[in-house]
């Protein structure tokens, strides 16, 4: 079977290929395509060439059509590329046609970014995630790996392969695509056992804030969870740089802590089937009590990174979670008075640099106000020989007053309503 991930010494010389709809403007067009260039650098390869087509639908057979292929073949030959690329999901028969066409290697926009996830992935989960993806990916794709066997010949000297890839082709494609759906199963199996122990690490911290980093791929978000947190996890500014999520604590006060998670960045036409397969990961986003929006504000683009993130949040059922925006990067912005458009639009925002700290403070602010919100105030009576619960009230509260009396001591303390209602259930197995 095919390997998605090609391994090579070499740096591959990539021809990027560009398709401009009837809907799409050159700006859109020409800010994709420097997109794409991002992803091949990520991905390892030397952009050396590209091309942009614009019509109003793409080729059934070639996607951008045969005159444009037989162009792009000779730009092929005499730029010495090694891969053409296209910013667009190509079908299996477009593929095959283009590298019949070009005589040599063709990726879309999907298998360059499974590329760069298995470059990526470093914890078990990640990559088994990013197995799943690939199989799915190659699943429909599985034929023209034996166009090479169709044309076998029998012992009388005739054609055995047919049309497409009867004889050893065939059966040799039927086994692999039971494989692949055997390991897909088993991958499948897998993950749910992780998503599984998830479930229960996320019952055994009940009670604390949890909030959950959502933005496009190089927002900024793994920056903001190691500065909140204080911790140096990997970061770079390269796009989906990091994979796997990763959940901290990140202290606001005193008596104050939440749960904050770094979650797999998005990007525009984030495929589908990605999405099904890193659901494990993404289910912290579903199950978080707040998201934080991350956005970088300095790209051109990033309105269009905001309706990408929404497109993801909807297929996760997560759009109507209570979302906080927060606008990144001002540090890389030549005039604050370049977002007046979209202020207007986010009046609840919040503004900061997550490299230089600017604004930190008042993230800090905004997320305790979040934390705080449901807090009362308890008022309760401990007999002193109950130390646990005692420590549960100072771990958990902020502590008003304190008297004893006796072998009791009585306690006036502000605490989050989860945990007034486990305070409860410890006082009444005492009493």
């Amino acid at each position: 079977m095919e390997q998605i991930t090609e391994n090579s010494e070499a740096v591959e010389r990539a021809l990027l290929i560009g398709v401009g709809l009837s809907d799409m403007s050159k700006s859109v067009v020409e800010e994709s395509l420097n997109e794409l260039a991002r992803l091949v650098d990520t991905a390892g390869a030397e952009e050396i060439d590209r091309v942009v087509q614009f019509r109003d639908r793409p080729d059934a057979a070639y996607y951008i059509g045969r005159g444009k292929a037989e162009e792009i073949a000779r730009l092929y030959e005499a730029t010495d590329a090694s891969v053409v690329i296209f910013n667009a999901d190509l079908s299996p028969a477009q593929t095959r046609n283009l590298e019949e066409m070009i005589d040599g290697k063709v990726i879309d926009r999907t298998r360059l970014i499974l590329d760069i996830f298995a470059l990526h992935a470093r914890t078990k989960e990640a990559m088994l995630e990013v197995e799943l993806a690939q199989l799915a990916y190659q699943l429909p794709r599985l034929t023209r790996l034996w166009t090479h066997l169709s044309r076998q010949v029998s012992g009388a000297g005739t054609m055995s392969g047919g049309i497409g890839t009867r004889g050893p082709g065939e059966k040799q494609l039927e086994i692999d695509r039971r494989l692949i759906n055997v390991q897909i199963s088993h991958l499948k199996k897998a993950l749910e056992k992780i998503k599984r122990s998830r479930k229960l690490e996320r019952q055994n911290r009940e009670g604390m804030l949890t909030v959950a980093l959502v933005g496009y791929t190089n927002a900024g978000k793994s920056t903001l969870l190691n500065i909140l947190a204080d911790e140096n996890l990997y970061t770079d500014d390269k796009l989906f740089a990091t994979l796997d999520s990763t959940t901290r604590a990140v202290p606001l006060s005193a008596n104050h802590n939440i749960l904050l998670t770094d979650t797999v960045g998005f990007i525009k036409g984030l495929p589908h089937h990605l999405i099904a397969s890193f659901r494990a990961t993404l289910e912290e986003v579903h199950e978080a009590d707040l998201l934080l929006h991350v956005l970088d504000v300095s790209q051109p683009a990033v309105q269009e990174h905001i309706l990408a993130v929404e497109e993801v949040l909807k297929e996760l059922d997560a759009l109507d979670k209570p979302t906080l925006m927060v606008f990144n990067k001002i540090d890389k912005l030549d005039d604050m008075l370049e977002l007046p458009p979209i202020r207007q639009k986010y009046p609840d925002r919040v503004e900061i640099s997550a490299f230089s700290g600017a604004g930190l403070d008042d993230l800090k602010a905004r997320l305790l106000e979040v934390a705080s919100k449901n807090e009362v105030e308890v008022d309760v009576a401990i007999p002193q020989k109950e130390g646990r619960i005692v420590n549960f009230v100072y771990n958990h509260g902020e502590v008003i007053e304190r008297k004893f009396k006796g072998s009791i001591v009585h306690i006036r303390a502000r605490m989050d309503q989860r945990y007034a209602d486990k305070l409860e259930k410890f006082m009444a197995s005492v009493s």
